[in-house]
């Protein structure tokens, strides 16, 4: 099929040059794979979508019906868990090389981990003093981070909330029914701390939201996240195989279909 287009111009390769997708980075570059990830990294994967010219569809609530079947066990208002299918969708869409975070599961994902003891910080020191700013405009305290007041249940509302506020002001529409770069213009700016929130930084609550993101992407599926292990098969890891005994004296490399611990547990 290739050969049979007319060659492109500079103009047509530069343009195809931009268009490779956020996903065939990541998966080539190994990242995920080790769990290092970052704002400033993921800032430039944003950036380079301003270039995209193909229109694609907006994430809103109407996406994958068959995701309404699961039950949410934190988020007690829909339009809550709308914003953070749409803004999570965003960080890791669906392409060509595999579906995006709401097909894995990773709304639900996060839902399930802020209804446990992770969402409370049960396991974390939580006395006074709290890292707060006193004032919307005071940088002086630096970022709050594990030092905050907010847990991470309440980090997440006051964030998504922060985010439809935000695209209903600038765009007059939410965030899970506005453009698709109007949604990446808003989760950059909430990455660089453009975008004031009260007694925390922007960017903590999109850094969250980030690692969050990939968690639910690539962890287990027991989790409730990287549904039909779709993120494991895009990345070609193997999972969790009770032994490589069989395979590691052989000269050639060995695909192996993943394995979830849930084939360990009969369910």
């Amino acid at each position: 099929m290739e050969e049979n287009r007319p060659p492109r111009d500079a103009k047509e390769e530069s343009q195809h040059q931009q268009d490779m997708s956020r996903r065939k980075f990541l998966k080539s570059s190994g990242i995920l794979a080790g769990g290092l990830v970052g704002g400033s990294l993921f800032g430039g994967l944003l950036t380079k979508s301003f270039d995209k010219k193909e229109e694609k569809k907006v994430v809103s609530h109407k996406d994958d019906e068959m995701m309404d079947m699961e039950a949410r066990q934190f988020f007690t208002r829909a339009h809550d868990f709308n914003v953070l299918k749409a803004a999570t969708e965003q960080i890791l869409p669906e392409d060509e090389l595999g579906p995006g975070a709401i097909k894995l599961g990773v709304p639900y994902y996060i839902d399930k981990q802020l209804a446990g003891r992770w969402g409370i910080n049960a396991q974390d020191y939580r006395h006074s003093p709290y890292a707060v700013k006193l004032e919307d405009n005071d940088k002086s305290a630096g970022s709050a981070g594990e030092q905050s007041i907010l847990d991470r249940g309440e980090l997440f509302l006051l964030g998504l909330r922060s985010l439809d506020d935000e695209s209903r002001k600038r765009f007059n529409a939410p965030f899970d029914e506005a453009e698709e770069q109007q949604q990446i213009e808003l989760l950059t700016d909430f990455e660089n701390d453009k975008v004031v929130m009260r007694g925390v930084q922007a960017s903590e609550f999109f850094n969250l939201l980030l690692q969050s993101t990939l968690e639910g992407a690539y962890s287990d599926p027991l989790y409730g996240g990287n549904r039909g292990m779709e993120g494991w098969k895009m990345k070609e890891f193997p999972g969790a195989q009770a032994s490589y005994a069989g395979f590691i004296e052989q000269d050639e490399f060995k695909k192996l279909q993943p394995v979830s611990l849930r084939d360990y547990q009969g369910h």
